[in-house]
């Protein structure tokens, strides 16, 4: 009878503490949403231009290190709205270049933001609710990832449109893949951290929406 009490408060202990995660987890989640939001919008209001590939890229690795070095500690959540406001503002240029030089660029803008919306609810509604494990994706998803990453970087140094758009396919499919592993990791216990799990859902976003918005324009034949 002990035994079972002891398994009963160490069970109940353990959901409280997936419950705690997944709570602050989404409550970062939505304050940087909107600061990255608040970053875009000043970029685009004071028309930035893009900081170039180069910028980006160690901008986007130097602030992920800090976030992950400080993972721990509060200075992780200080890096990690940092990181999305980086990000907010590399969004910005984008936005503006659909926003005035294509003729239907806003309606754009908008499918491409209830996509993503409908994508990350719809999938983080069904890890949530049906419990299922979905962990036993990290391999293929790092794998993927990484390919696609690569196939990017390519497209962009050697201006090849039908890889670009592959690239953008692939990203939609691996984001909401990655979805429905990070959700799943922090349900059943594998994911503790909460700063790194905004970081990583917060990046499944951000790459579904502009990945939506490259094929929405090229298959609007803009």
């Amino acid at each position: 009878m002990a035994r079972l009490e002891q398994a009963v408060v160490r069970t109940g202990g353990h959901s409280v503490e997936i419950n705690k995660v997944l709570k602050n987890t989404y409550m970062l989640l939505a304050l940087t949403l909107l600061f990255s939001a608040a970053t875009a919008g000043l970029a685009m209001v004071m028309n930035m231009p893009h900081l170039g590939i180069i910028p980006t890229l160690i901008g986007y690795f130097a602030l992920l290190f800090l976030v992950a070095k400080f993972r721990n500690s509060s200075l992780g959540i200080v890096f990690v709205f940092l990181f999305t406001g980086f990000m907010g503002l590399t969004l910005g240029p984008i936005l503006n270049l659909y926003v005035t030089s294509v003729a239907n660029g806003p309606q754009l803008v908008m499918m491409a933001l209830g996509g993503t919306g409908v994508i990350f609810l719809g999938l983080s509604a069904y890890a949530v609710v049906s419990r299922k494990d979905f962990t036993f994706l990290g391999g293929m998803l790092f794998v993927g990832i990484l390919v696609a990453f690569v196939a990017g970087l390519v497209a962009i140094l050697f201006s090849i449109p039908a890889l670009s758009l592959a690239v953008s396919a692939m990203f939609v499919l691996l984001m909401s893949a990655l979805i429905l592993f990070q959700t799943s990791a922090i349900i059943h216990g594998g994911e503790t951290n909460y700063v790194m799990a905004t970081l990583t859902l917060y990046m499944t976003i951000y790459n579904l929406f502009t990945s939506l918005l490259h094929l929405f324009g090229v298959f609007g034949d803009e």
